[in-house]
């Protein structure tokens, strides 16, 4: 049992300043600091190490609906975690776990946490079967939390005990101090992300049916595989000079709208289609720090809010653009979002997996900034493509990464939707042209 008289966590800042939290409340005032922003309906686990349970890796998750995948996914989680710390060669001594949700209806923060009660258990399983005790799990639930861990009602009365008022906490203060930020959270990510569902959305959809029509054949030609990757990625580069050198507006939907704005519907079918290519998409990714990053991040969100309709697949080229320069810059808040959104509109999507499981690893990005780098210096660059240096080899028979964060679930799509997978059917309408275009486009990504 955890004994919350002394249970020490200490917490270097950017400035190795020692902060040492000793109650629960301190320590579910710290899960913003500790990610960078304040999580949603998700499962985090904190790794500690030594004597003094000083913090190390961390992973998160949304907590899927669905209690029968509790315990697969804590077992990834915990793998994920563990497998981490090892890599890093640092394992870990023990891990704390935190359960974030918000009442449903005229549910009580209390009966959230009963409700989650057998997935903080199947965590202790599956870290505990990994020789790894969980010191705490903690849920937090409309402005209180909860220990599962602590039987003694007078610190952990049924009822809950109320949160640290945010910015009062001695971690508050100092990482104020250090200049560090509790950033956006996940919904506002995906909020930058998600297609369009306005008005315009029709006339992106038949931007895209119209380029559709006028790229495929020429995909197909003997040498118009080439000329599309060279028009795209100019294009591309274009219209960064134009996003760079439009004027700073003050807050992100501001932004996202200018954006949007400076790209006509026609510009981003064609550039949409244009990254479904295996060997284009990658050199697209070599825009990943600098001056290049943010233009390229402001492109890739873009176009993925222009992934409309039947186009929804198409989405996991910008997501992933997307995911892969906010984690190469730092923000691994956005790269691990816009990478889980990569999954959900593409299960299948090869490039997102592996950046999902090296991202969701806490591993560093830098390996596979170098090997862009030498890619731009690779005369054949167009026609090989290089092996980025992710751990491929833990990819099961599903495609999964073995260890990684399970996926949320898309929803499912309409009975004959022009998004579903290709068959044999021969049909010349718009849904089988959509198909082949993904499929003569990618070159099995």
């Amino acid at each position: 049992m955890t004994n919350h008289s002394e249970q020490n966590a200490p917490i270097d800042s950017i400035d190795q300043t020692l902060v040492t939290l000793r109650t629960p409340a301190e320590l579910a005032d710290a899960l913003p600091y500790l990610l960078g922003f304040r999580p949603e309906e998700s499962v985090v686990l904190i790794a500690l190490h030594g004597e003094r349970g000083r913090f190390g890796g961390r992973v998160r998750l949304g907590i899927p609906g669905r209690a029968e995948d509790w315990p697969p996914i804590a077992e990834q989680l915990a793998q994920c975690l563990v497998g981490g710390c090892e890599r890093r060669g640092d394992r870990p001594d023990g891990i704390v776990a935190f359960l974030c949700a918000e009442p449903v209806g005229a549910e009580s923060g209390r009966q959230v946490m009963e409700r989650l009660r057998p997935l903080a258990q199947v965590l202790r399983t599956a870290c505990g079967s990994l020789d790894v005790p969980v010191f705490e799990v903690v849920c937090i639930s409309a402005g209180n939390f909860w220990t599962y861990c602590c039987p003694n009602e007078q610190c952990c009365p049924a009822e809950g005990v109320p949160l640290l008022r945010p910015g009062t906490s001695v971690l508050a203060a100092a990482t104020a101090y250090a200049g560090v930020q509790v950033g956006v959270t996940p919904r506002e990510v995906r909020a930058r992300l998600t297609p369009w569902e306005s008005v315009a959305a029709a006339d992106q959809e038949a931007a895209l049916d119209a380029a559709g029509m006028a790229i495929v054949h020429r995909i197909l030609e003997e040498d118009g595989h080439a000329e599309v990757a060279a028009e795209t990625l100019d294009l591309a580069s274009r219209i960064m000079a134009r996003l760079d050198a439009a004027p700073s507006v003050t807050g992100t939907l501001e932004a996202d709208l200018q954006d949007d704005e400076l790209l006509a519907h026609d510009e981003a079918a064609a550039l949409i289609l244009g990254l479904q290519d295996r060997t284009t998409r990658d050199q697209a990714a070599e825009w990943m720090e600098g001056a290049a990053a943010t233009p390229a991040l402001r492109l890739w969100r873009a176009l993925a809010r222009r992934c409309v309709g039947a186009y929804g697949e198409h989405a996991a080229a910008p997501l992933s653009l997307a995911g892969w320069v906010a984690w190469s810059i730092g923000d691994t808040t956005e790269g691990q979002e816009a990478l889980d959104m990569a999954l959900c509109a593409d299960p299948g999507y090869a490039f997102a997996q592996l950046l999902h499981h090296a991202c969701n690893g806490d591993l560093d990005p830098e390996p596979i900034r170098r090997c862009l780098r030498g890619q731009r210096t690779d005369v054949g660059a167009a026609q090989t493509q290089p092996e980025l240096p992710l751990p491929v080899e833990s990819l099961d028979s599903a495609g999964d990464p073995v260890g990684s964060a399970p996926r949320r679930h898309r929803p499912a799509r309409s009975k004959g939707g022009a998004g579903s997978r290709a068959t044999d059917r021969p049909s010349t309408g718009p849904q089988n042209r959509r198909r082949t275009i993904r499929r003569s486009a990618r070159n099995d990504t």
